[in-house]
């Protein structure tokens, strides 16, 4: 045996340094390994996720290639006015993709209505994070026939009676308005916000009264602003905090805290016989009546609505109408001061249908007199309209067209805009012409291009009280306000804040209306 002990300090020094320098090569070969496969796998993912997005595309215009992983999520994230113009543009269907989400733009009219009035189909997606945000068990998500009755039992609150009776909570809420911006002294500003703030106001009021201080109306407009935030077309898919989503769903939880509060009040309200002074009151009392009518005659008791019901409820009534009309509005203050002939027009008509008294109240009637106003709101909702698509999402697989078909689970946009400036339909379609909704024009020849409401089961429930808001505020307007709209480069051009708006902010300025003797 050799006198050199396995156990010689210098025999185990040898040995660790044998065994260090195997693992260190084994490991290098098994890092290059790894990195091999890693690498061959990403490759392979990002390959397979081209042949996807091909697959799904075939001949339709769009981006050659998928940016990996993403898609076009920036551009989602930062839409343009330009890069909708631009899918417009390049044919009657064309495509993008979206993180893992494939969507199709439907362009035309013909394709965008049979989009809307498919429900075999097709079903509204809205965006992907409003399940998040409004709840995935709201009434907006029915489909079918639960989605049909539930629109049934809300026809109540679009009559032409509770149209009438919403006209003096709006006017009352006008004037407040009204004067905040003739404090300011005709201060020329941007007027966006402050339309914005009318309309937020204008619609709590309605829908839920004075139950509310005015305080907590003024917090609910600003935490409308994170929901207003987090509806682009596809979002980051898990609202993690601090994201958008995430922020919206901090901020819905808030507002239907309140306007649950509101509905215990208006229920005490109604089962003591009170004053009908809101939507919710309204439709609380019609519930109440139908109820007892049922108990009266032996019928099986209706389907009672809880208080987180009608809050949800409400909530997607303020969902579908405060960016919309708030946008309609800002255009229809910058198109009117820019046609002040229109304006005087309007203002000439209120003057004629209220025989020279006018200061007498706003009312239903007077509105209906008021034709040339509800061409001039039409106009304006057919020029800048509000919503430019909406998202839709596929069932099933859909030949669309001869030459295509939509892949199952993909998104499916009809576009508004396009139709709505259709030459054939509207000739000169890119002016402010509110006669051509008149006798002697032709738009009214071609109802299927208004599509600023949607159209088939899905169509807005609110299209008459929209309407009558945005008319109401009009000719409220010119009766006692005068103002002027500073112009700016950007005052035409469009941004996108899940509707649209003037670049610039609306500049402008207000002072009372004078009236000449």
């Amino acid at each position: 045996m050799s006198s050199t002990s396995i156990f010689d300090p210098r025999s185990i020094e040898s040995a660790k340094n044998a065994v260090a320098s195997f693992m260190k090569a084994a490991f290098s070969q098994q890092k290059v390994s790894t990195t091999a496969v890693v690498c061959s796998a990403v490759v392979g993912l990002f390959a397979y996720e081209q042949y996807v997005y091909l697959k799904k595309k075939k001949n339709l215009p769009g981006p050659t290639f998928k940016i990996p992983i993403i898609g076009a999520f920036m551009d989602s994230l930062y839409p343009t006015f330009e890069g909708y113009m631009s899918k417009w543009k390049s044919g009657d269907l064309s495509c993008v993709s979206v993180f893992d989400r494939f969507v199709v733009i439907a362009s035309t009219c013909d394709l965008s209505r049979k989009v809307l009035n498919a429900p075999a189909y097709a079903e509204p997606a809205v965006v992907d994070s409003m399940k998040y945000i409004l709840c995935d068990d709201n009434w907006v998500f029915l489909s079918g026939k639960a989605h049909v009755d539930y629109r049934k039992g809300l026809n109540v609150l679009f009559t032409r009676k509770a149209l009438g009776l919403y006209i003096p909570i709006q006017e009352k809420v006008y004037h407040k308005h009204f004067a905040e911006w003739l404090a300011l002294d005709g201060l020329t500003e941007q007027y966006q916000l402050r339309f914005r703030e009318l309309n937020m106001e204008s619609s709590l009021r309605v829908f839920l009264g004075d139950y509310m201080s005015d305080e907590v109306a003024a917090k609910i407009s600003v935490e409308y602003f994170n929901i207003t935030a987090a509806l682009e077309l596809v979002n980051f898919p898990i609202p993690l905090p601090g994201t958008k989503v995430y922020k919206a769903i901090q901020s819905r939880k808030y507002i239907v805290k309140e306007f649950i509060e509101c509905v215990k009040d208006s229920r005490i309200r109604m089962s003591n016989k009170g004053e009908i002074k809101s939507m919710m009151d309204a439709w609380i009392n019609s519930m109440n009546e139908y109820e007892a009518e049922c108990a009266a005659n032996g019928k099986p008791a209706p389907r009672k609505f809880d208080d987180r019901e009608i809050s949800l409820t409400l909530l997607t009534f303020l969902f579908a109408s405060q960016d919309a009309t708030s946008s309609a509005l800002t255009w229809a203050y910058q198109l009117l001061a820019d046609h002040p002939e229109v304006l005087q027009k309007v203002y000439d008509e209120q003057v004629q249908v209220r025989k020279g008294q006018l200061d007498q109240p706003l009312t239903l009637e007077l509105m209906e007199e008021s034709t040339y106003l509800r061409q001039v709101v039409k106009e304006i909702l057919r020029l800048r309209p509000p919503v430019l698509m909406v998202p839709y999402q596929t069932v099933r697989e859909w030949p669309l067209t001869p030459g295509y078909v939509v892949p199952k689970g993909a998104m499916i946009i009809p576009s508004t805009y396009p139709a709505l400036h259709d030459p054939v339909a509207y000739p000169n379609p890119d002016a402010f012409d509110p006669d051509r909704w008149g006798p002697e024009g032709t738009a009214e020849k071609y109802p299927k291009n208004f599509m600023v409401f949607g159209n088939g089961p899905h169509h807005c429930l609110g299209r008459e009280y929209a309407i009558m808001h945005l008319m109401a505020v009009i000719a409220e307007s010119a009766l006692k306000l005068e103002w002027t709209h500073t112009r700016t480069d950007q005052s035409d051009d469009i941004s996108i804040f899940a509707t649209i708006y003037p670049q610039d902010g609306c500049i402008m300025s207000f002072r009372p209306k004078q009236v000449s003797a």
